[in-house]
């Protein structure tokens, strides 16, 4: 009896932390999956219960796109975001930068021995959000607790999945000589956002993340311009823009040729990574897409991407070139030009 009683208890969600036996598969972590992640996430699929979904068959033609993303960052709550609206985001992301439509997620946490349920709440009603916003449903998922002292709080994996029209193929093999590249906005918020919290440093002007769904963005994109006219997208998260352009042009065996005044930068952030002795071209985004496109459409993309709240700052900022090297290359404010090479490691740990 005194059993039932503590599981009808409702959970202290104000001072209560996750203990061992949320993650154990009886009643605390049944009652805890009930008073916080079915609440939040609700929705028809997730309430039958079950080890998973039933999604319906997507329409005659269309082809399932399927996108997983591992979200580790520290800390788990930064100026603009949180690791739970990232992880929604980065997914839904990766799923629309194939040319389709997000529709739904799988959600998979570890949380840590003694991490505070208020936080957590936090952390899933922000997720949560983040889902209606974007147009997704979260029908499925799992919780594991492990030992205080052998995880970092919260670590969340989110699969997506998404309907994609038939015939439409945008890939990272795809950009051609003499197309078009275009990004949707000022580069490098999100890891000076995440360095200035996790370094306690201060900055006169206050740098948000840019953490955002992108699929609303690219509907619209998609459907200004002919079909197959937009070759590639993609989210340059980790490694930032020069990483993404790097990916594409060993993808496509072509060369890129960037314009350094063209690539629009925050001042504020611009003075940030001068003084780190960063790059903001390898600094990563969490809510801005490059896009490779073919030149007769490139004014109607960037005109119909400045309409759209998430690429109201997009530019023009390179050409795709014939190079048997594949190099990414830039042409310098002072008129010269460098190699945009990989990096050989990582400028900023942690930060998805």
């Amino acid at each position: 009896m005194s059993i039932k009683k503590d599981y009808l208890r409702p959970i202290d969600f104000k001072t209560g932390r996750i203990d061992m036996n949320h993650g154990a598969g009886g009643r605390a972590a049944a009652q805890l999956i009930e008073e916080l992640f079915a609440r939040a996430f609700e929705n028809p699929a997730l309430r039958e219960g079950n080890d998973g979904a039933v999604l319906p068959a997507p329409p005659p033609g269309h082809r399932l796109v399927m996108a997983t993303d591992a979200h580790v960052i520290s800390p788990l709550f930064f100026p603009g975001g949180d690791i739970g609206a990232l992880s929604v985001h980065g997914t839904v992301n990766d799923v629309a930068m194939m040319g389709a439509q997000p529709l739904y997620l799988a959600a998979s946490f570890i949380l840590e021995e003694g991490y505070p349920l208020a936080d957590l709440k936090r952390l899933v009603d922000s997720m949560a959000a983040a889902a209606r916003e974007a147009g997704v449903a979260i029908v499925t998922g799992d919780t594991k607790v492990v030992e205080q002292g052998k995880g970092d709080g919260v670590f969340i994996s989110t699969t997506g999945v998404g309907w994609l029209p038939p015939g439409r193929r945008i890939a990272g093999d795809q950009a051609q000589p003499g197309d078009v590249v275009l990004v949707s906005g000022t580069i490098g918020e999100h890891g000076v956002a995440v360095l200035s919290l996790r370094e306690s440093l201060e900055f006169e002007t206050a740098i948000t993340s840019d953490t955002a769904a992108l699929n609303g963005l690219t509907a619209a994109m998609l459907a200004a311009v002919p079909e197959g006219s937009v070759r590639v997208l993609r989210d340059p998260t980790r490694g930032g823009l020069a990483t993404t352009l790097n990916e594409i042009t060993r993808q496509s065996g072509v060369g890129i040729t960037l314009d350094e005044a063209a690539i629009p930068v925050l001042p504020q952030v611009e003075a940030a990574c001068e003084l780190l002795g960063l790059d903001p071209l390898y600094v990563a985004n969490e809510g801005k897409l490059v896009a490779v496109c073919a030149p007769d459409v490139a004014d109607t993309l960037l005109a119909t991407m400045r309409e759209h709240p998430n690429g109201h700052a997009a530019a023009r900022i390179g050409v795709v070139t014939e190079d048997p090297h594949r190099f990414v290359q830039m042409t310098t404010r002072f008129g010269g030009r460098r190699v945009v090479d990989w990096l050989s490691g990582e400028q900023l740990p942690r930060i998805c």
